[in-house]
């Protein structure tokens, strides 16, 4: 339905949310790290979080570390330690926040049999409702040989992995910020080399959200699919077929040139929604939820902004919506004038048809 933009009403389920805890961000800075993907880290508390979620009409946020992750200790001992310091944090965050968060667990990886054990804890008894995985860890890409145990305790929880992309194992080139390109290269790479070396097929109840609509695996599927037909000596339409058994989040990219794509490519019910903030500013998350909401039917519309994500997930299925926070005349008032000016400015920044 073109035009509309969105209610506070919505109850959106974010996908793509992303925590920056005081204490993680003081282990970055002792490495030395103050951005991550060539962007600075971003302020963030759960009341910010709530802020955003009431402007996006978001009932829920399955939240999650970004990049680098724990991937920049080179002492696996420590690594696994901040994977759990930081699981324990969301745990927390979603326990004293009930409807409103939920967390996908970090995994120290690339040590595959320390995020295995990791995965188990954060599944099994903090009760995650998944997993993030980078794309590539310091080079190491998801996919590649000797991570079968992450695979094996993964599938045998059918768990949801996030997959999230980090900075390309190489340089970057002057003048373009990773987040910008790389981080698609990145997913791509990932999705990729999943499907070229089976890992969906091997392990089928693990179920992978690709961040940011895939990168570019809807738009060049095909190129993919006969490249690695041709490599494998499989059916295309099989490896075609594993590419849209992923499912896809929003952030970023429900734009009029990328989201007819995506909504093309992927199964029915495997588009979600995802905002990407804090690293996305709010701005642009109203920019992009704005497109979602005046590029598509109704009822492609509600599935995307929660049904699809409550089939994914079942507890949130099971319990009833939570209510909108009952805000100030003058809040309710601001949210209405913001949402108005990011629905003209999305028009706005259109392209022309000529």
């Amino acid at each position: 339905m073109k035009g509309r933009f969105m209610s506070p009403s919505a109850q959106r389920i974010d996908v793509h949310q992303h925590v920056v805890p005081d204490f993680y961000r003081d282990a970055l800075a002792k490495a030395g790290i103050a951005d991550a993907g060539g962007r600075a880290l971003p302020d963030w508390s759960p009341e910010f979080a709530l802020e955003l979620m009431d402007l996006l009409g978001i009932a829920t946020s399955v939240v999650s570390v970004s990049t680098p992750g724990t991937g920049f200790l080179t002492e696996p001992a420590e690594a696994a330690d901040l994977a759990r310091r930081l699981n324990d944090h969301s745990a927390a965050l979603a326990f004293d926040h009930p409807g409103r968060f939920g967390f996908f667990a970090t995994l120290p990886m690339p040590d595959a049999d320390a995020s295995a054990a990791e995965a188990a804890r954060a599944l099994d008894d903090l009760h995650a409702d998944g997993v993030t995985l980078l794309a590539n860890n310091r080079g190491t890409y998801l996919g590649v040989d000797g991570q079968d145990a992450l695979w094996e305790t993964l599938n045998e929880r059918g768990a949801v992995v996030f997959v999230h992309p980090a900075e390309l194992p190489a340089p970057p080139v002057d003048g373009i910020p990773p987040f910008a390109a790389d981080f698609l290269l990145d997913t791509t790479r990932a999705a990729y080399l999943l499907v070229r070396n089976g890992i969906p097929r091997r392990y089928p109840k693990i179920r992978f959200i690709l961040s940011h609509a895939g990168g570019f695996v809807p738009y060049s599927s095909h190129r993919m699919a006969l490249t690695i037909a041709g490599d494998t000596a499989r059916s295309p339409l099989d490896v075609l077929d594993d590419f849209r058994s992923f499912y896809f989040d929003t952030a970023l990219s429900s734009s009029p040139a990328a989201l007819p794509t995506l909504l093309a490519f992927a199964r029915p019910g495997h588009v979600l929604f995802g905002s990407d903030w804090p690293f996305a500013p709010t701005a642009a998350g109203q920019y992009f939820a704005g497109g979602l909401d005046g590029n598509v039917d109704p009822d492609t519309l509600k599935a995307v902004d929660r049904t699809n994500a409550e089939a994914l997930f079942p507890r949130l299925a099971a319990t009833p919506p939570t209510p909108p926070r009952a805000l100030p005349a003058p809040v309710r008032l601001r949210h209405a004038a913001q949402r108005t000016a990011a629905s003209l400015v999305f028009k706005l920044l259109q392209p022309g048809t000529d």
